[in-house]
C-alpha cells in the first residue's frame, strides 16, 4: 500500500489523518489526545494489542465489549459503546483510494471468521477449521453467525463532526 496516496485520498474525503511507524507510537498519540472522556471500543484485534483499554481506562471512562463478558454481555455493551463521547475502532480492509471495508455482526465494528473463532462459535467457520485447520467464511445461515453486514464507508460521513483516521505502517490485527 502507499501511504502517501492512502494519505492524500483521506484528506480528500474529508477525514483527518495520522500516520505513525508503530503501534506504539499510535498508542501514546491516542493516549495523549484522550482524556477524561467516555470512550466506546469496537471489537478490535488492533486495539487489544495496543493495550489501549488499559492505557486509556486511567483518565476516561472506557466501555470495551472485549473485557471479560460473555457473548450476550459483549452485545450489550457493543451497544453501549455507540453513545459515547469517542468511538475507537479499525477496519478491515483500506484501500488507496481512502474506501474503508468492515463486515459486521451487530454494526458496532468487526465481526468474521477469526471473530467467530474468538467466541467458539458453532458457526461453519468454526466447525470447519477445528476439522481441516483451514479458517475459511462460508456463506451460512447459522442462527449465530456474526457476518451480517458489510460497510464501505466511501467518504466521511456528514453528520459526524470529527472522524480521524490513524495509518500504522506496521501488519495488525488478524
Amino acid at each position: 500500500m502507499n501511504l502517501e496516496k492512502t494519505i492524500h485520498s483521506l484528506k480528500q474525503k474529508l477525514y483527518s489523518v495520522k500516520c505513525f511507524d508503530t503501534q506504539e507510537e499510535a498508542a501514546v498519540y491516542l493516549d495523549t489526545q484522550i482524556d477524561g472522556k467516555v470512550v466506546g471500543f469496537g471489537d478490535s484485534k488492533t486495539m487489544i494489542d495496543m493495550r489501549l483499554y488499559d492505557r486509556l481506562s486511567k483518565h476516561n471512562t472506557v466501555y470495551d465489549p472485549n473485557q471479560g463478558v460473555d457473548y450476550s454481555g459483549f452485545l450489550a455493551l457493543a451497544k453501549k459503546c455507540l453513545t459515547t463521547d469517542i468511538f475507537l475502532t479499525s477496519v478491515n480492509a483500506m484501500a488507496e483510494t481512502g474506501e474503508m471495508v468492515n463486515i459486521d455482526g451487530t454494526g458496532n465494528r468487526v465481526a468474521g471468521p477469526k471473530n467467530s473463532l474468538k467466541y467458539d462459535l458453532p458457526t461453519p467457520c468454526v466447525v470447519h477449521y477445528k476439522k481441516t485447520g483451514a479458517l475459511k467464511c462460508f456463506d451460512c445461515s447459522h442462527p449465530e453467525r456474526i457476518c451480517n453486514c458489510i460497510v464501505t464507508y466511501l467518504r466521511k460521513m456528514e453528520d459526524v463532526e470529527d472522524v480521524e483516521v490513524i495509518l500504522i505502517n506496521e501488519e495488525l490485527g488478524f
